[in-house]
């Protein structure tokens, strides 16, 4: 890990919105197989990789034979090529407002954005000066990538940008079938190396990127070092995060630059890290939009709120996707979702943002509830996740002093709070609000004896 500090703004911000829009938005199909935390592991990687849930990864589950992909394409497209989508995206985006995104994310509470520029098939969201090493002009007639950035940045948030550096289907069209194949496939050859080091540089000089968020890989001969030296020295409260790296044959891998972050995809930690963190997750089981996904496959509201409580509770950020069309509308269950978390935290946001791990992350209470802690100078907060019952409920381990406050945030009256041998009891409300998690204020922060 890099020994730079974390950006304070990094720290506070707590949750960003990732966005992955692009050619795959337009047949925006994927087989809905599972989540990247349980279904590689119950269908082994090769059945994943063929019977994939990332809509993203369109172009490369095409060229897989027998691919439930392969199959739908040749159903609903014909002979129809991925390249041929580009006309399409292009009448989609007319209608686009990145005004309206902006405001949907600001409602949200996310604090920063993040947008996929190119990912793997290749297709870039902006007129880059550099063209594509064998198709020119490989990119939208919109300039996307700029235009949401100035629409965030007018509604105060911050913006990052997402690259895929090492894989590029459109240069190596070779298919990604197993897990092995993953570091074959990146790319090495000079020619692109320059190519995909001439986009991080427009990146970071075009669009004052906040974050440089690669993925997968990176090509192990590149002038990363002084790219990222140069973005640090341009934006010192910038981020650098965990996935350029060099993937050996043996799919080992090593960083190439010290990264600021890590980036577990689909899941949490245990424990509290020392290290800062970003979990980022789809709503559903894919990122790019996948017209096959409904309520089904999305996360509950309740779910996705716990989640996010609890990689907090453990010093990480929450990177949530959402996967629009071609023209920019998002499905209604992604929309429920990010406005339903907006709108606990407008209730909870004070044990949230701006927040620091405490001694422990989790905790339970007497009734059996699920607790998870955070922490500011003045305060503690105890978040429980779920629904509890009215009358006392006790938090073992907290050692309070006579005289210290309790309150339930979006509850109007404090609640009584007496410290007791073996923790603190605190008295809930006979009727508090409906929520998916309750956050407690405990003044003055009392101690841990657990």
């Amino acid at each position: 890990m890099s020994e730079r500090p974390t950006p304070t703004w990094y720290d506070d911000a707590k949750l960003g919105i990732f966005v992955h829009w692009g050619l795959y938005s337009v047949p925006g199909w994927a087989v809905t197989t599972g989540t990247l935390a349980d279904a590689p592991q119950r269908l082994g990687w090769r059945v994943w990789f063929r019977d994939n849930p990332y809509a993203e990864w369109y172009a490369n589950s095409l060229k897989i034979p027998g691919s439930p992909t392969a199959d739908y394409h040749r159903r609903t497209y014909g002979t129809t090529g991925y390249a041929d989508f580009v006309p399409m995206f292009d009448e989609a985006i007319r209608s686009w407002d990145p005004a309206e995104w902006a405001d949907l994310f600001r409602e949200a509470g996310a604090r920063y954005v993040v947008l996929t520029t190119k990912h793997h098939d290749g297709f870039r969201l902006w007129p880059s000066r550099v063209p594509h090493p064998t198709l020119g002009d490989f990119h939208p007639s919109r300039d996307l990538v700029g235009e949401l950035a100035g629409a965030v940045r007018d509604v105060g948030l911050r913006f990052g940008t997402y690259y895929s550096g090492g894989l590029d289907w459109s240069v190596n069209p070779r298919p990604i079938e197993d897990r092995e194949d993953l570091g074959k496939t990146v790319i090495q050859d000079p020619t692109y190396v320059a190519y995909a080091d001439a986009h991080w540089r427009e990146l970071i000089e075009r669009y004052d990127t906040q974050i440089l968020w690669n993925d997968i890989a990176y090509p192990r001969r590149s002038e990363l070092r002084a790219i990222v030296d140069a973005f640090y020295r341009r934006t010192p409260e910038g981020l650098v995060n965990d996935r350029f790296k060099d993937i050996a044959p043996d799919g080992t891998s090593t960083h190439l630059v010290p990264p600021d972050l890590l980036t577990p995809e689909y899941t949490s930690f245990a424990t509290i890290r020392a290290d800062k963190w970003e979990a980022n997750r789809g709503i559903g089981y894919s990122f790019g939009y996948n017209r096959a996904e409904d309520e089904a496959t999305f996360i509950p509201v309740d779910t996705l709120v716990r989640f996010f409580v609890d990689v907090v509770s453990k010093n990480g950020n929450m990177l949530l996707n959402v996967g629009p069309r071609a023209d920019g509308s998002i499905q209604d269950g992604q929309l429920d979702r990010v406005r339903a978390l907006g709108r606990w935290l407008a209730v909870n946001g004070e044990a949230i943002y701006g927040t620091r791990p405490w001694v422990v992350a989790e905790g339970t209470t007497d009734t059996g509830l699920p607790v998870r802690f955070t922490r500011t100078e003045r305060a503690l907060y105890a978040i429980l996740l779920d629904r509890p019952g009215a009358g006392p409920h006790v938090l073992p381990g907290l050692r309070g002093q006579p005289g210290i406050t309790a309150s339930l945030l979006g509850h109007e009256q404090g609640l009584p709070a007496e410290p007791r041998g073996d923790g603190l009891v605190v008295t809930l409300p006979e009727a508090p609000p409906d929520s998916p998690a309750y956050a407690i204020r405990l003044e003055p922060p009392p101690d841990w004896a657990g």
